[in-house]
């Protein structure tokens, strides 16, 4: 199932994508109360199996009905969140693709490279991000898979790792190079406002099966400069989940940005280094996931 979150000025709603159709959720609830169904992306997560199961049934019966259409939208018609709104931690997991690691002349880690952005940083698909040109004038492109964590999680084996995933999305992990560097510590120069597009959609983990052989990509203005596949990360998605839930519970709702591949402008000698400007358009594709898609602008 792919999962959406509607933007109504500022006020989100549920959504889920059939085909080229976007059924709205909390329209239809409005007209056809269920409080089985959860018209909030959080309360679904947080509900587990019993509350996706009665989202599917609800749909399989809205979409047989001869009123369906009254909440049901083109893609086009709607203004789309962050496909995870209010995520109690936002993970990041540094330098994890063997080539991205190679072409920053960075060492292979030992250990996963734990860092960590802020729910300001959130924004949809198609939304406007603005370069914060004031404090930094190098900001890059990061494509990358989301873990979205769908059940309460501590201690959790390698092997059982991805049955405590809900989904997974895209992410364009926006980094402001000459802030991240400024010190030690990642944290400026990735949590400046907007630095997280999140979407367009939240994919079900069944219609993922293995997270570890997708192809993903990021192309600016149409020119593709990240090519990869997910295959290429040093820790896979069960060893990252497995190796964060030893340290911390993660729970529903939570999301684990899981690297880039290389590809991005940090990769490129000095002298040709060209980084975000306003009017560019970035898109992140992931196999299975859709595509990502958001412009820069001035502040």
């Amino acid at each position: 199932m792919k999962l959406l979150m509607i933007d109504r000025n500022g006020e989100y709603g549920l959504g889920v994508k059939l085909d080229d159709r976007i059924v709205d959720i909390r329209a239809a609830l409005e007209i056809w109360p269920d409080p089985r169904v959860p018209s909030d992306i959080m309360d679904l997560i947080g509900g587990g199996a019993e509350a996706l199961a009665a989202l599917k049934n609800y749909l399989r019966q809205l979409t047989s009905s001869e009123k369906a259409d009254i909440c049901i939208t083109s893609e086009h018609d709607i203004q789309f969140g962050p496909c995870v709104t209010r995520p109690n931690k936002i993970i990041c997991i540094g330098l994890n693709y063997r080539k991205h690691a190679a072409e920053t002349n960075a060492a292979i880690p030992e250990y996963p490279i734990l860092f960590n952005k802020l729910n300001n940083t959130l924004t949809g698909h198609l939304q406007d991000v603005q370069l914060p040109e004031r404090v930094s004038s190098e900001v890059d492109y990061e494509a990358e898979l989301v873990i979205v964590m769908g059940k309460t999680t501590k201690y959790a084996e390698i092997d059982e790792a991805l049955d405590h995933v809900f989904g997974y999305s895209c992410v364009n992990d926006l980094s402001a190079r000459d802030l991240q560097f400024r010190t030690h510590q990642w944290l400026l120069g990735k949590s400046c406002d907007g630095f997280s597009p999140l979407g367009p959609y939240l994919v079900t983990a069944d219609e993922v099966e293995d997270p570890n052989n997708l192809y993903i990509k990021c192309l600016i203005n149409g020119e593709v400069r990240q090519h990869s596949n997910t295959s290429d990360m040093i820790f896979r998605c069960s060893e990252i989940v497995s190796y964060v839930s030893r340290h911390m519970t993660l729970d529903p709702g939570d999301i684990i940005l899981t690297g880039t591949p290389e590809g991005v402008v940090l990769g490129y000698p000095k002298e040709k280094r060209v980084y975000l400007r306003a009017g560019d358009v970035v898109t992140v594709e992931i196999e299975k996931l859709g595509r990502l898609t958001n412009r820069m602008v001035s502040e």
